[in-house]
């Protein structure tokens, strides 16, 4: 046979690698690391069991999964917190809540804010800039898809009384605290306690100065209140988790001034009033509870007396604020 025979069979260089497999590793020597902000790529953590903070990159097994503020995360290699050391993120706990929302309520897209937050602090100027009751219902509608705690945060009670605008939320029990310019913040700083609370609001109600009062040190910036449209400038331009002296954690946000719901449906949002819920049990199926369902059981509950027409109500415009929608709210 010829040297240069076509026919002859020639055996292909054998690759030598590594064979694939099913082990993966334990991490057994990672830390905990609770994500305080993020930056660029970047994450800082700070690791309760030696109180120093580290930071970290996502490791590439983690793929898409997202690494928001909030979260518990298990740390690999050098978590020492040194200066130039980088430690990396392996693994990211389960969430016990999180807050979402979409750019429009036509936006199927979830855009993740927090993890792990207990509390909705939902801050409030009573004047100047005037409250902007969609808004707070829409914080609201949030707190209750995410299994979080509202609280109302009323600003700048020394301008304009606040009992109006209590009286719109008192049918849903919201729990509110209201405090002044350079006030005394003990009974805010009492709903704080030993829990993490993230605070939202729009731009101009105070938010940054509160940080401020609450964790001394922090020098958020201030912003002013733009006298022509009556809004605020964004100061926050990121999420920031602080530890608070007295026990607990706060999320300061940039102001929001719009927050889509897409992402809520209205059976999850009912499950937030058990009592509501309760009563839907007769509802026809597909039925939204909204003020135009024919044969929507709250209806007849209320008709009945076994639950508060105001609270009714208040779920109601709930919902259509939910769909983008204004229901009267006196």
């Amino acid at each position: 046979m010829s040297k240069y025979d076509e026919e002859a069979k020639y055996d292909r260089p054998k690759r030598h690698t590594r064979p694939r497999t099913k082990d993966r590793p334990t991490y057994d020597n990672a830390v905990i690391g609770f994500v305080i902000t993020r930056d660029r790529g970047r994450y800082t953590c700070w690791v309760g069991e030696s109180d120093r903070v580290v930071t970290a990159m996502k490791a590439r097994q983690l793929g898409r999964k997202g690494v928001i503020v909030g979260d518990l995360v298990k740390l690999d290699g050098d978590s020492s917190g040194d200066k130039d050391t980088l430690a990396r993120i392996v693994e990211v706990l389960p969430r016990k809540t999180l807050l979402r929302r979409s750019a429009d309520d036509d936006d199927p897209v979830e855009r993740p804010l927090v993890a792990n937050a207990d509390q909705l602090v939902i801050v409030v100027a009573v004047a100047n800039p005037e409250p902007r009751t969609r808004l707070i219902d829409r914080f609201l509608v949030a707190a209750y898809d995410a299994g979080m705690r509202p609280l109302l945060c009323l600003t700048k009670t020394d301008l304009a009384d606040p009992g109006p605008l209590l009286s719109i939320y008192r049918p849903l029990g919201v729990e509110s605290v209201a405090t002044q310019i350079d006030g005394d913040l003990t009974e805010l700083r009492e709903q704080l306690h030993d829990r993490t609370s993230m605070m939202v609001g729009h731009s101009g109600v105070g938010k940054s100065t509160l940080v401020n009062a609450l964790v001394p040190g922090t020098n958020r910036a201030i912003g002013v209140v733009n006298d022509n449209t009556g809004r605020g400038r964004h100061t926050s331009t990121s999420a920031l988790l602080l530890r608070l002296p007295e026990g607990g954690w706060i999320v300061d946000t940039p102001g929001i001034r719009s927050f889509g719901l897409a992402h809520v449906q209205p059976d999850q949002l009912i499950n937030a009033f058990p009592d509501l819920a309760e009563e839907t049990h007769d509802c026809p199926r597909g039925c939204t509870h909204s003020e135009t369902e024919p044969n929507c059981a709250l209806d007849e509950a209320v008709a009945a007396g076994r639950v508060d027409a105001e609270r009714v109500a208040s779920f109601r415009r709930l919902l259509a604020s939910r769909e983008g929608r204004d229901l009267e709210t006196t």
